[in-house]
């Protein structure tokens, strides 16, 4: 049985500065998540593409982590709950505060909000 201790690898820096799908399609997002098993960013569930969700359900890794500047609290997409108490990950632990949110500056459509669920 996993346990959300297996779910979460500590020593795994994160993929980039932002969302690795966005990135790579020229897409943005509304706010990034990090897979705290594999270090993967993703743009959050607000976000158009839902990134972070879809490599949860890819891969199986279950556990994620704000990687937003001042938020550390951890997500368990199996418990539908917060975890409580999960160690620091690797640094960097948010996108650059420079980086707009919604972002990356450049790429946001003007009517990004009527564009968010």
């Amino acid at each position: 049985m996993t346990t959300i201790a297996d779910s979460i690898r500590p020593d795994v820096p994160p993929s980039g500065p932002g969302c690795v799908e966005c990135d790579a399609t020229g897409s943005w997002w509304l706010h990034l998540r990090r897979c705290a098993f594999c270090g993967h960013i993703g743009c959050c569930d607000d976000s158009v593409d839902k990134h972070s969700t879809a490599h949860a359900q890819a891969t199986g890794h279950d556990v994620i982590q704000s990687y937003e500047p001042g938020e550390d609290w951890f997500w368990s997409f199996s418990a539908a709950s917060y975890v409580e108490d999960g160690p620091e990950l690797a640094p960097p632990r948010s996108h650059p505060r420079g980086q707009t949110t919604p972002g990356p500056a450049g790429r946001v459509p003007a009517n990004w909000r009527d564009l968010i669920g």
